[in-house]
């Protein structure tokens, strides 16, 4: 009986160790509440920056409180152009340029669906994250045979997907900390 026990025991235990790290929150997560929070106390729908990664990379964010989070990285043809239009707060317009004439092959752009971080895995009826990058369109919903992929490519894209969007939200919030 005892042996049983144990063996119970030692499964339970593993399980317990096993979902933390399964159930672990994306990177993207804390930062994109940080981001939500300091533009709902701003009262900014927009936020543009320069990115952190090259000089002509810039990106930008269109929020619609309660619901999304539309994030776009890219890089920039006439970068003062855009320098000049995040020195006078003109978010909305950086975003729209970066949308409109970015260098295509250059743009990455995340639809965070909840403002919430990215999550590989959505509730049952609840919008999913996307994630498109050099022609590649990544739905987040879980259904990784959908998207022609094993979990664990599904699993590695989601990754890379979320430490771009980290670092494209690093950016968006070291721009918002310098206006408030």
């Amino acid at each position: 009986m005892r042996a049983v026990a144990r063996v119970c025991l030692a499964g339970v235990l593993a399980a317990a160790v096993a979902a933390p790290a399964s159930a672990q929150e994306s990177k993207s997560v804390a930062l994109a509440k940080e981001l939500v929070a300091a533009l709902n106390a701003a009262k900014l729908d927009a936020i543009a920056a320069k990115s952190t990664s090259s000089p002509d990379v810039f990106v930008g964010a269109l929020y619609f409180p309660g619901s999304e989070l539309l994030v776009i990285s890219a890089k920039y043809a006439a970068p003062p152009f855009l320098v000049e239009k995040i020195g006078k707060k003109l978010y909305r317009d950086v975003y729209v340029d970066l949308n409109s004439a970015s260098v295509p092959e250059s743009r990455v752009f995340v639809e965070d669906a909840g403002a919430d971080g990215l999550k590989a895995k959505r509730e049952e009826n609840q919008p999913f994250d996307t994630y498109d990058a050099g022609g590649k369109h990544l739905m987040f919903d879980g259904d990784w045979k959908k998207q022609k992929l094993n979990e664990q490519d599904y699993m590695k894209a989601f990754a890379a997907a979320d430490e771009q969007y980290t670092q494209m939200l690093t950016a968006l919030l070291a721009e918002i900390k310098k206006g408030t």
